[in-house]
C-alpha cells in the first residue's frame, strides 16, 4: 500500500540490542508512515524513551534534542573497556577500594556545570567522519571538552561492584564518559553496563508505548487505532511562550514576512524577543514556531498549511 501522511509524536519503549534507526525504521513501516524521525539516538544496549516524529512533527525534533534527559544507569566498577560500555573490551582491572560513603562523595564533583570530553565511541565528526569510524579503526582524533550539566546524580543502591544511579543531564551529555570519569577518579575503572532512558523533556517513560504494542494495529489496518495513539506536535516545545495569531498576522506569516506585535501583544507575552514562540491561528490550532527580536515575529518552521487548515 501507498505510504501514508502521519503527523504526531510516538513515545516509543526502544528495545535492547537494536539501533535507534533500526527501530525508527520498524515503527515506521507499521504506521506505512511517508517520513519519520526520532530525537537523540539510544545505542543496541541501551532502552527507554526514544520519541518518534512523524511528518510535519520532524520540523521540530531539534527542540527535543537539545531537552533535558534523564536516565537510570548501572555502573560495574573494578573494570573499565574501550569503549565504556559492556560492548567494548576490556582495557583494565583493578580492584574496587572504596565504599559508599566514598563513592557518593566523589559524586559531588560530578554535579552541576563542567566541561565534558566527548567518547570517541560517539557520533559527532571529526573532518566529515563520526568519530565511532575512526575509533573502529584504533584511531583518537582531538575531541573539544563541551559544556554540559548534571542536574541530578542520586546514587540508588551500591553493593561493592555494581551502583545503580539516576542521572538528569542537560543535553550533549554522554553517560558513558560520566561513569568512566567517576572509576577514574575513584582509581577503579567502571563502565555502563545497564542504561535506560526514562524522560526527555515534557515526557516520561509512563507514556511509552512497545513496537509490539503496534503490531496488532497494523495486522488489522486500524490506522486510525495507530494515529489515535500518537501525541499533538506541539507538545514537543512544552515551555515555550504562546501567541495566538490574527487571521492579517497567520497570512504575513505564512508569506514569509515579518509581524510587528502591539505593545498589548507584547505584554501578554512578556517579552519583547525570544528564540522561539509557539504560534496559534485563530481557530487555535498550532501552525508552528517563531522567533520574536525587539517586538518583530520571524518563522522559524512552519507546519505545511495542508496539516493545520484541517486540525489534526
Amino acid at each position: 500500500m501507498a505510504r501514508r501522511a502521519v503527523h504526531g509524536i510516538l513515545l516509543l519503549d526502544k528495545p535492547l540490542e537494536i539501533s535507534s534507526n533500526g527501530i525508527l525504521q520498524r515503527v515506521r513501516w507499521l504506521y506505512q508512515a511517508e517520513k519519520a524521525g526520532h530525537t537523540g539516538a539510544l545505542d543496541p544496549l541501551a532502552s527507554g524513551l526514544l520519541p518518534i516524529c512523524f511528518g510535519e512533527a520532524t520540523k521540530f525534533c531539534q527542540f527535543l534534542l537539545d531537552t533535558d534527559k534523564t536516565y537510570l544507569v548501572t555502573a560495574h566498577f573494578g573494570l573499565r573497556t574501550d569503549t565504556s560500555d559492556a560492548a567494548g573490551e576490556i582495557i583494565s582491572r583493578k580492584p574496587v577500594a572504596f565504599d559508599q560513603a566514598v563513592l557518593e562523595q566523589m559524586m559531588q564533583q560530578f554535579r552541576g556545570p563542567q566541561m565534558q570530553i566527548p567518547t570517541m565511541f560517539s557520533a559527532l565528526k571529526y573532518q566529515g567522519q563520526p568519530l565511532y569510524k575512526y575509533a573502529r579503526q584504533g584511531i583518537e582524533v582531538p575531541r573539544e571538552a563541551r559544556p554540559i550539566t548534571i542536574f541530578r546524580f542520586e546514587l540508588q543502591q551500591f553493593d561493592g561492584e555494581y551502583a545503580s544511579f539516576l542521572v538528569h543531564c542537560s543535553k550533549g551529555t554522554y553517560i558513558r564518559t560520566l561513569i568512566d570519569d567517576l572509576g577514574e577518579a575513584l582509581g577503579s575503572g567502571a563502565y555502563v553496563s545497564a542504561l535506560r532512558r526514562i524522560h526527555v523533556g515534557p515526557f516520561d517513560a509512563a507514556q511509552m508505548l512497545t513496537q509490539e504494542q503496534l503490531v496488532p494495529f497494523n495486522e488489522k489496518q486500524d490506522w486510525a487505532g495507530l494515529d489515535a495513539l500518537l501525541l499533538p506536535m506541539d507538545l514537543a516545545l512544552t515551555g515555550l511562550p504562546e501567541l495566538k495569531l490574527t487571521e492579517a498576522q497567520q497570512k504575513r506569516l505564512v508569506h514569509g514576512q515579518t509581524v510587528l506585535l502591539t505593545e498589548s501583544e507584547l505584554a501578554d507575552l512578556g517579552t519583547g524577543s525570544a528564540d522561539a514562540i509557539k504560534l496559534y491561528g485563530p481557530a487555535k490550532q498550532f501552525i508552528g514556531v517563531a522567533s520574536l527580536e525587539a517586538g518583530v515575529l520571524s518563522v522559524r518552521r512552519l507546519l505545511n498549511t495542508s496539516v493545520w487548515q484541517t486540525p489534526i
